[in-house]
């Protein structure tokens, strides 16, 4: 009894963790591990379509390789459902929610980036991760949909591919081809935003419905034809992308000049497909497409060689979406793995929401949460694999690390790899492997692809675009101009002729292309119009472009293009002026009156100071007070013609003199020159010297009517606007410079140069003064990033080159020359700041030479000074100054005498006072030898 009582307890404890496990969300044939026997997993695309067709096997033989390998999910088996959405994007959806009633933990899909979008919402909602290999639109963004994961490159690197290639060659607009839906269109986009950052544009963008027929494509590519553009991108789909070549083939747009870059679809219809028909491989010769690029490794090897059984029979051709489909499944099984590490466990509860799903005969109810979704998402991020497409990991932003795309020429029968793009170095020759280790270089230097064949066999880059064949001619404005109709002239509605024109037309012959045009006057004939204005009609589609005298200015470079200038050009300033004729004190001009006073005090000057330092030394400087000053005033100006004919004793004076002598030479020569300058060419003068005198005053100033001139002054030189007079004609011109300001006229005007030469052609009365105090040229105006701009300009260069842009001007503009063409304006005299430089260094010398004569004058005055004090007994201030004054008056020959016969007379002196102790002492000398002698004698004769 006992024993069954122990039983019954058994029994029910086993049932209440049956109904618990029941309860959580565990299967019943949980392993002993803790882990499920077999995990649901799901897998929705279309198995009929390109890429679908070769996923399915590869999705398929990726299942059966985890589950034969013991290393990765241990004791658990996947049990894939694959649902074919049959290219519809509302089965997709249907299948979708079927597998959320089953418990399916994860989705392998869906193929469509369309359907993508609608199905992450309920992932979303339901926490299960969604992995495509193949939904590549770039909006599908993890922060909207955390449970979407993309596991093969994002278009946005696609796009940045192609941007590189278009910026590479140096096209600048392109034409976009498209599926209408959100796939095609945020590609699109995309492509579009990478164009902009190398200022380059989509100019077109030709839509396609889903599923178009031969004829919407037919009306489409049309259009496209008559477009300027002939760089295409196509980015539609590869299930009917084929049939937009074979019309453009028929419609002869595959054909020299045209330049057609298909995204991966292509290549993979390339591989999938192989080998295409002839008719399909000619309708794509010269096509650049691209390719997601795998490294090549032994697992992938491996994979292709086993490519061939799994396929046997079946024509399906490898490409990179089966290969990232594989890798999706092993991905999907070490996150499985990770999470049941991670003691994640598969439990599903009803949604809170679940009565308000109840109602009706859908069942929506049934759809349960996966309580573990955001762990097995998170390992999901974390996987870190080398897979048959290499390293196979997320990066922060959640999408595949190393992206880089293959570049594929389509040549013959097949196709051959021209270079390669990653997101690490940009376009190379060289396999992006071998460059992720190295720092990125995107040098213009290093941006390099193999030759291209083109379209039309032509390996030659083609220039990109070509004049719109739409039957619709250029309307380019021309200003209708009152004056100086040399540069253009409105004779009629459709005669316009001028400098102008001429060179645009010749320019324009050798164009390799027809461009037809039609001229437009613009202005009402009455006063000129404003080029500024005329520019900016460009800007707002009334004119294609703009040709004339339209100077080259910066406000006008913000909206338009601008051609090679074809006329240099700059404002000026004229003024009326007036012959300077030669008169007796002519020979006066070259110097300025501050610079001829100047140059007079440092003749007196340089004369005083040689004087001085030669007075005391040298008898030619010696004399009675008048001769002395004539001395210094003869010495001082006979330096001018180097005639002086006084020696230099003393070394300061030589120095003083030396340096004097060359500043003389310099002024003489300036003098000479600026005045057989003077004597010898026709002056003309004019109290206006330039822009500086027209600003500084109060004049008023004319400019021409239209002209960009007085926006400058206004703006630039801040001159009042009340000053500006606007003028309409060289005759408006001429009245009111020889009125002046007094007479209601103005001081000068300021117009381009090339006006100017014209006007003082035939009036020798007015002159350019000053220099040119702008720097601009004329060119021709065309809308923004214009490809005829740049021709034109290559043009322009060629006309230069080859000497008809001079014979042009020569033949409009040449005029015989004025009669004071070859004078000059009044010469500007010779002013004391060119000359302060020597002028200073003279005077310092002078200081320095006068110090030094005044520190010898001191020491000697002081040796004879103590000398006259001794003998005299002075030493009172005014005699001492006095003394010193007559000593430096005083020749030094006669002082160095005189202190010569003092120093014999106090040596004589001292020897008479030193004789009388002297000859005592030899007597006293003398007797004590003769003493010592006589002693000495006595002694020796002691000795015998």
């Amino acid at each position: 009894m006992k024993q069954q009582q122990q039983q019954f307890t058994m029994n029910i404890i086993l049932w209440l963790l049956a109904s618990m496990i029941v309860c959580n969300g565990l299967p019943l044939n949980a392993n002993v591990a803790g882990r499920p026997a077999v995990v649901n997993i799901g897998a929705i695309f279309s198995f009929k379509t390109v890429i679908g067709k070769a996923a399915k096997i590869a999705i398929e033989t990726a299942i059966e390789d985890v589950n034969s390998n013991p290393d990765i999910l241990p004791g658990t088996k996947l049990i894939l459902q694959m649902k074919d959405s049959n290219y519809s994007g509302f089965m997709a959806v249907v299948e979708a929610l079927l597998f959320m009633e089953r418990e399916t933990v994860a989705i392998i899909g869906p193929q469509s980036s369309v359907t993508a979008h609608v199905i992450s919402h309920i992932a979303n909602v339901l926490r299960v991760p969604l992995l495509s290999f193949s939904s590549t639109d770039p909006t599908l963004s993890p922060i909207q949909f955390p449970f979407f994961v993309r596991t093969a490159q994002n278009d946005l690197y696609q796009m940045s591919a192609i941007a590189e290639i278009i910026d590479h060659y140096e096209w600048r607009e392109v034409i976009a081809i498209y599926e209408d839906d959100d796939h095609g269109r945020n590609g699109i986009a995309a492509l579009g935003d990478k164009l902009a950052e190398r200022r380059c544009r989509i100019s077109y963008k030709a839509r396609l419905s889903p599923e178009p027929t031969r004829d919407e494509i037919t009306d489409v590519l049309v259009k496209v034809a008559l477009r300027e553009s002939r760089i295409l991108v196509v980015h539609v789909p590869g299930s009917w992308g084929l049939k937009v070549f074979s019309v453009a083939q028929y419609l002869g747009m595959l054909g020299t000049g045209y330049v057609w870059i298909a995204t991966n679809w292509l290549s993979t219809v390339l591989e999938t497909n192989s080998p295409l028909s002839q008719d399909a491989m000619d309708d794509i010769q010269g096509v650049v497409t691209l390719r997601m690029y795998t490294p090549d490794s032994q697992l992938k090897r491996r994979f292709v060689s086993r490519w061939s059984n799994l396929t046997r029979g079946k024509l399906i051709g490898l490409n990179t979406y089966s290969l990232y489909a594989y890798d999706t499944v092993w991905l999907l099984a070490h996150a499985i793995n990770g999470f049941f590490n991670q003691g994640g466990n598969i439990s599903f509860l009803n949604n809170s929401r679940a009565s308000e799903l109840s109602e009706g005969n859908l069942h929506l109810d049934a759809l349960s949460v996966f309580q573990g979704g955001n762990l097995l998402l998170d390992n999901i991020l974390n996987v870190n694999m080398k897979g048959v497409t290499g390293d196979f990991r997320f990066t922060s932003d959640r999408n595949l690390i190393h992206p880089a795309f293959e570049i594929i020429n389509v040549i013959g029968t097949g196709y051959r790899i021209v270079g390669y793009w990653s997101n690490h170095s940009g376009l190379s020759t060289a396999l992006p492997e071998t460059l992720w280790e190295k720092l990125p270089n995107r040098s213009s230097t290093s941006q390099m692809l193999h030759g291209v064949v083109w379209p039309g066999q032509t390996t030659q880059k083609p220039r990109g675009w070509v004049f719109p064949n739409s039957g619709r001619h250029l309307k380019i404005g021309v200003p209708h101009r009152v004056s100086y109709r040399e540069f253009v002239s409105v004779r009629g509605p459709d005669v316009i002729t001028g400098y102008c024109i001429d060179v645009f037309t010749a320019a324009l012959n050798l164009l390799p292309y027809a461009v037809p045009y039609k001229l437009i006057p613009f202005g009402d004939g009455r006063t000129n119009p404003s080029g500024t204005e005329l520019v900016r009609l460009i800007t707002a589609g009334v004119f294609d472009a703009a040709i004339g005298d339209i100077a080259i200015i910066t406000n006008r470079t913000k909206m338009a293009d601008f051609t090679q200038p074809y006329i240099e050009s700059g404002l000026v300033v004229v003024a009326p002026v007036w012959r300077k004729n030669s008169n007796a004190f002519a020979f006066l001009r070259p110097f300025t009156g501050r610079m001829w006073a100047v140059t007079a005090i440092f003749f007196l000057l340089v004369g005083t100071v040689v004087w001085i330092l030669e007075h005391r030394m040298n008898d030619e400087f010696r004399g009675p007070p008048r001769r002395q000053v004539v001395t210094i005033l003869w010495f001082s100006f006979s330096t001018w013609f180097f005639a002086h004919r006084e020696n230099t004793v003393s070394v300061l004076g030589r120095i003083i003199l030396i340096i004097w002598l060359f500043v003389v030479l310099i002024i003489n020569s300036s003098y000479t020159a600026s005045l057989t300058s003077i004597l010898t060419v026709q002056q003309l003068s004019s109290p206006i010297k330039g822009i500086e005198t027209l600003v500084s005053s109060k004049d008023p100033i004319g400019y021409q009517q239209g002209s960009f001139a007085r926006n400058y002054l206004i703006d630039d030189l801040k001159i009042d606007a009340s000053r500006l007079v606007a003028l309409n004609s060289p005759e408006e011109c001429a009245k009111a410079l020889k009125d002046g300001p007094h007479k209601g006229g103005v001081a000068a005007m300021v117009d381009d140069r090339a006006y100017i030469e014209l006007f003082l052609s035939t009036r020798c009365e007015f002159s350019i003064v000053g220099q040119e105090f702008t720097k601009n040229g004329w060119g021709f105006a065309f809308p923004r990033d214009s490809p005829l701009a740049v021709d034109m300009s290559t043009a322009i260069l060629k006309l230069s080159e080859n000497g008809d842009l001079q014979r042009i001007h020569d033949k409009w503009l040449l005029r015989r020359a004025c009669s004071y063409q070859g004078a000059k304006m009044e010469v500007d005299r010779l002013q004391l700041r060119s000359f302060w430089g020597l002028f200073l260094i003279c005077g310092l010398a002078c200081l320095i030479a006068l110090f030094l004569y005044f520190l010898k004058m001191v020491r000697q005055f002081s040796r004879h000074y103590s000398e006259e004090s001794d003998l005299s007994g002075q030493s009172s201030r005014s005699a001492r100054i006095q003394t010193f004054l007559s000593f430096v008056d005083e020749k030094e020959e006669e002082v160095k005498s005189r202190s010569k016969r003092r120093q014999m007379e106090r040596t004589s002196n001292r020897s008479t006072d030193d004789g009388s102790n002297s000859t005592s002492y030899s007597i006293r000398r003398n007797s004590e030898f003769a003493s010592n002698k006589s002693l000495g004698a006595t002694t020796n004769r002691g000795e015998v």
